[in-house]
């Protein structure tokens, strides 16, 4: 993690979770409904996807927040979510936690409480292997490349600020980055480790543009609602757990995603 980011995560996280308490009305409703409502985005490869043809989620979060679901002892649900409805998500209380490696932005820690990370990822860029316009990374800020970012992601506000050449679009669902990028209408799409994985593993097509060094190392966490120290307290104690007892790694290990784990 670099320097800016983790004193940014650091004064975040402090400011919100030094006067955590033992319980809360959040960790009350749990135990009364004994039920964890997890926010996720069924989407994420390697976090929280769901199988198309399954319906079968998998991931580092789905295993985790099981494991979280256990020692509470209540049934777990899953709320389908995505970065864009996150915010009102934890607001309106259709979930009690978001577990879907939320990154630690500025404008979201404005409006909710993360726990501390457990994982982080830089920006990565993903182009076809045919293409000729963009090869490496610095062939991405250019006049006349079109750079896809996911609407709601980090990398929307991030790369808007730094691209000075390029354009931006704004993909947003149904459309996908992968299509937009096949069908000629992106360059190239902008996104972090897990989900570079997806296209990795899954098609033979893609090429992945790593920065030559850290561009905007951003760390992961858990999300729950402001005001509620108690329950912000009881998710940062699970995460210290599994980072201290091994689960965090073993999942990660699991899903591919071992080499972004924060210790």
């Amino acid at each position: 993690m670099n320097k800016l980011c983790l004193g940014l995560w650091a004064a975040l996280w402090l400011s919100q979770a030094s006067t955590a308490a033992q319980a809360g009305p959040v960790a009350e409703r749990v135990r009364n409904s004994a039920t964890l409502k997890v926010c996720i985005w069924p989407d994420y490869y390697g976090v929280t996807l769901r199988n198309p043809h399954t319906q079968q989620l998998s991931g580092i979060d789905i295993e985790l927040s099981a494991e979280l679901a256990r020692e509470l002892k209540v049934k777990l649900q899953y709320v389908d979510s995505s970065f864009i409805t996150l915010v009102d998500d934890l607001k309106t209380e259709r979930c009690d936690v978001a577990m879907f490696a939320v990154g630690v932005l500025p404008q979201r820690a404005a409006q909710l409480s993360f726990s501390q990370p457990y994982l982080q990822s830089d920006i990565y860029g993903v182009t076809t292997r045919a293409n000729r316009t963009v090869r490496q990374w610095s062939d991405i800020d250019q006049p006349g490349v079109v750079v896809g970012v996911q609407a709601g992601t980090f990398m929307e506000p991030v790369m808007t600020q730094s691209l000075k050449q390029a354009t931006i679009a704004v993909v947003r669902p149904p459309a996908t980055r992968e299509r937009e990028l096949e069908a000629g209408r992106i360059d190239v799409f902008m996104t972090d480790y897990p989900y570079s994985r997806r296209l990795l593993d899954n098609a033979d097509w893609a090429k992945l543009i790593a920065p030559p060094q850290p561009f905007f190392v951003l760390p992961y966490a858990y999300a729950v609602r402001q005001g509620d120290a108690g329950w912000l307290g009881l998710i940062d104690d699970f995460v210290g757990r599994i980072k201290r007892d091994g689960r965090l790694l073993a999942a990660a290990k699991r899903n591919g995603l071992a080499e972004i784990v924060v210790k």
